[in-house]
C-alpha cells in the first residue's frame, strides 16, 4: 500500500528550528542514501530508493519511492513493476535475463572425496583462488534466459554452458553487464574469456552477442584488448559501450564506442578525458555522459552521426559538485544524481540546453538544517615540474582566519580515481573539518580530470612526481598564517595508505602523525599475495624477480615503503580489513610490527570481516571514533 513520505525525516522528526551543530559520526550515519532507479513509463515521475541504517541493529533498510518529475511530495511504493520497465525482460515480454551461479570447477575436499563431507580443505592448482573479499569456490556467475511463465528456480537456458567465465564481472557484479538487443532476438553480455592465471594477468573483457534462435555467440569487440563494458542500445537500435584500449591497464582512457553494421566509431577519441558512464538520448542522436574534470565530475554530451563524423564534446553542467549518475531523460531535461563535500547524493533535474539544475528529492534536508556546513575552496598549487595542480581545501565550520588550526594532508586512493566533490561515509571531509581540522586534498599526479597524460603519469613512478606533488601541496599551504605548523597530519587509504607509509620515510619531520588504512607496505609480499596481477604488473612494471626489468626494479628499490622504515620516527595508526584480498592483511601487520619494534607510538585497528572498505554500521562508527581519538592524542 502506498504511503505518504513526510519530508524524509529519517524517522528522527528533527525540528528545522533546532540549533545547528557540527557533524558527528552518528549523525552522518542517519543520512538517507539516495539512488535513482529511473523515470516512469509515462514520463511523469521519478523512482528512487533510500537506504537508512539502524545503528543499534547494525543493518540497513531500503525503501522505494516515487516523486513527480516537476517536484512535490514523494510516495512510498511497494513495487515498481507497473511503473518502471524492467530492462531484464525481453521487448516482447516473453523472456527474462537472470544470473545464476553454476558449479564448474572442483575446489573443496568433498568435491574430490564425497565421503569426507566435513573436510574444510580447499585445493587450487591455478590462480585466481581468491578475489576482492571471497575465496574461489568453483562456481561462476552465468547468464540465463528464462520464460516469464516459468517460476522454477532451476529453470532457464545457460547461454554460457560449461565455461569458467563470469557474467556479471566480479567483484562489483553490475546487472547492466547483460542486456537485450533492440529487437529482442539476442542477448548482449560482457565477460572475460580467460581463466586462472590468464584471468589475473589481463583486463580484456569483451562484448558478446548470443543469438537465441541459432544459439550462436559472436564476439563484437574482437581486436579490442582492454576493458569493454556497459553495453547499451539507443532507441534507434544502435549499440554503444565503454572501452579501454590497453590490456592490463585498468585505468586507461575510457572511450565511448558506437557499433553499427559491424563498424565501430570512437566518439571520444579526440577528447582529452576519460568517461565514467553514459546514457543514450531519447531520440538516439546524442549520448550523455559523466566524466571527471578539474576536481569535479560533470555532465557532458556528444552527438552521434551514422556517417561516422566525430562531433566536439559539449559540457552541460559546471560547478562545485559531482554529477554521480544519469538516471534518465524526460523531454528536454535529464534526471541526475548530484553530491558535494557537504551533501550526500540527491536527485536533480537538469535542463539539457543550459545546464541549469533544480533539486528534486530532499531526503536529508531536515537533517542538514541541524548541521553546520564547511567552507570548500578550490586552489591551484605549483608543482615541482612547473605544472599547476588543483587542490581542495575544506575548512572547519565557523573558520576564523585569525586563529591557528591543525591541518590534515589527505592522500587519495585508486591510485587513478578522481578526488572530486564526492561525499564519503568514511573519509568524510566535512566530518574531519567538524572536528576542527583543515583538510588539504590535492589532485596529485594520477588523478583523472586533468588530461590523459596527467592521469597516466603515476604508473611505474609511485615514488616519484606524485610524492613531490603531496609535499608541494602541504608546503604551499603551510605558508598560510592560520596554520598551526606544529600540528600537521597525513592520512589516506589504499594507494593513499601506501602514500602515508612512503611519506613517513621522506617527510623530514613535516608531519606529527600518520593514519594508513589498507595501505601497501611491502611491494614484494604484496606482489605475492594480491589477486589481480594486472594491477601490480602495470603499475610496478612487473615481478620483483625480473632483475633486468628496469621499470620493475625501480619500483621495488625506489618506491617501496619497507625500504624506508629506518627513517620512520612519527606516530602511526594502521587500519586493516581481514577480508581485503586486494591489499592483504599482511601489509598492515608488517607495518605495525615495524613501528612497534622501532619503539614508535603506533596502533593496529583490525576489522576481521571487512574488505577493502568498512561497510558495517557499527564497525564504521568504531573506525570514526578511533580515527579522531588517534588525532586527538597525537596531533
Amino acid at each position: 500500500m502506498k504511503k505518504l513520505l513526510i519530508l524524509f525525516s529519517n524517522i528522527l522528526f528533527l525540528s528545522p528550528l533546532s540549533a545547528q551543530q557540527n557533524l558527528t559520526p552518528e549523525k552522518m550515519w542517519q543520512l538517507g542514501r539516495v539512488t535513482g532507479l529511473g523515470i516512469s513509463n509515462d514520463q511523469k515521475s521519478v523512482l528512487f530508493s533510500v537506504r537508512n541504517y539502524n545503528q543499534e541493529e547494525n543493518k540497513g533498510i531500503t525503501k522505494k519511492y516515487s516523486i513527480p518529475l516537476e517536484g512535490g511530495t514523494a510516495k512510498e511504493i511497494e513495487k515498481t513493476d507497473s511503473i518502471l520497465r524492467d530492462n531484464k525482460i525481453s521487448p516482447d515480454g516473453k523472456n527474462k535475463i537472470i544470473f545464476k551461479e553454476v558449479k564448474i570447477k572442483k575446489v573443496f575436499g568433498k568435491d574430490y572425496y564425497p565421503k569426507l563431507e566435513k573436510s574444510e580443505a580447499m585445493i587450487y592448482d591455478d590462480l585466481i583462488y581468491r578475489h576482492w573479499d571471497e575465496w574461489e569456490d568453483g562456481s561462476f556467475s552465468h547468464v540465463f534466459v528464462c520464460s516469464m511463465n516459468e517460476n522454477k528456480t532451476d529453470s532457464g537456458i545457460d547461454i554460457m554452458p560449461g565455461v569458467p567465465y563470469e557474467c556479471p564481472q566480479k567483484p562489483f557484479e553490475e546487472d547492466k553487464d547483460a542486456i537485450w538487443s533492440f529487437d529482442g532476438k539476442k542477448i548482449i553480455y560482457v565477460t572475460k574469456e580467460k581463466y586462472g592465471k590468464e584471468y589475473t594477468l589481463s583486463t580484456n573483457t569483451d562484448i558478446f552477442s548470443y543469438d537465441l534462435a541459432g544459439k550462436k555467440t559472436t564476439n563484437l569487440s574482437t581486436g579490442m584488448n582492454g576493458y569493454d563494458m556497459h553495453p547499451a542500445y539507443s532507441s534507434a537500435g544502435v549499440l554503444a559501450w565503454l572501452s579501454m584500449k590497453t590490456d592490463g591497464n585498468e585505468s586507461d582512457k575510457n572511450d565511448i564506442i558506437v557499433y553499427k553494421d559491424s563498424i565501430k566509431i570512437n566518439l571520444t577519441q579526440n577528447w582529452d578525458g576519460t568517461v565514467t558512464s553514459f546514457k543514450w538520448s531519447a531520440d538516439g542522436k546524442k549520448i550523455f555522459f559523466i566524466a571527471p574534470t578539474g576536481g569535479t565530475i560533470q555532465l557532458f554530451e556528444v552527438e552521434y552521426s551514422p556517417s561516422g563524423l566525430i562531433s566536439p564534446i559539449k559540457q552541460i553542467t559546471d560547478g562545485i559538485f559531482d554529477v554521480s549518475a544519469i538516471i534518465g531523460q524526460a523531454g528536454n531535461t535529464l534526471v541526475v544524481s548530484r553530491m558535494d563535500m557537504n551533501h550526500a547524493s540527491e536527485l536533480f533535474v537538469v535542463e539539457i540546453s543550459n545546464g541549469k539544475m533544480k533539486q528534486l528529492t530532499h531526503v536529508n534536508d531536515s537533517l542538514y538544517e541541524t548541521i553546520n556546513s564547511s567552507k570548500i575552496e578550490k586552489r591551484w598549487v605549483p608543482a615541482t615540474d612547473g605544472l599547476q595542480m588543483t587542490e581542495w581545501v575544506i575548512y572547519p565550520p565557523g573558520f576564523d582566519a585569525s586563529k591557528k588550526y591543525p591541518v590534515l594532508l589527505y592522500c587519495q586512493g585508486g591510485p587513478q580515481s578522481p578526488l572530486s566533490q564526492y561525499y564519503s561515509f568514511r573519509w568524510n571531509f566535512q566530518l574531519m573539518a567538524a572536528n576542527g581540522y583543515i583538510v588539504v586534498a590535492p589532485n596529485r599526479r594520477g588523478m583523472p580530470g586533468h588530461g590523459v597524460k596527467w592521469n597516466a603519469q603515476i604508473s611505474k613512478d609511485y615514488g616519484g612526481q606524485v610524492m613531490k606533488d603531496y609535499l608541494s601541496a602541504i608546503d604551499e599551504f603551510l605558508k598560510e598564517p592560520f596554520v598551526d605548523k606544529n600540528r600537521i597530519g597525513c592520512i589516506g587509504a589504499s594507494f593513499g595508505g601506501y602514500s602515508v607509509f612512503y611519506l613517513a620515510g621522506i617527510h623530514e619531520n613535516r608531519f606529527k602523525t600518520f593514519i594508513s588504512h589498507d595501505g601497501i607496505f611491502n611491494w614484494k609480499s604484496m606482489y605475492g599475495t594480491t589477486e589481480e596481477m594486472w594491477f601490480v604488473n602495470w603499475d610496478l612494471g612487473g615481478p620483483y624477480w625480473e632483475k633486468d626489468n628496469v621499470a620493475a626494479q625501480k619500483s621495488y628499490n625506489e618506491a617501496d615503503p619497507i625500504n624506508m622504515v629506518a627513517k620512520w620516527n612519527t606516530p602511526i595508526l594502521i587500519i586493516q580489513g581481514g577480508k581485503d584480498y586486494r591489499v592483504p592483511v599482511g601489509q598492515g601487520q608488517e607495518a605495525f610490527n615495524a613501528a612497534q619494534l622501532k619503539g614508535i607510538k603506533s596502533m593496529f585497528l583490525y576489522f576481521p570481516n571487512e574488505n577493502h572498505w568498512v561497510l558495517q554500521v557499527q564497525n564504521a562508527l568504531v573506525w570514526q571514533h578511533e580515527f579522531f581519538r588517534w588525532l586527538k592524542e597525537t596531533l
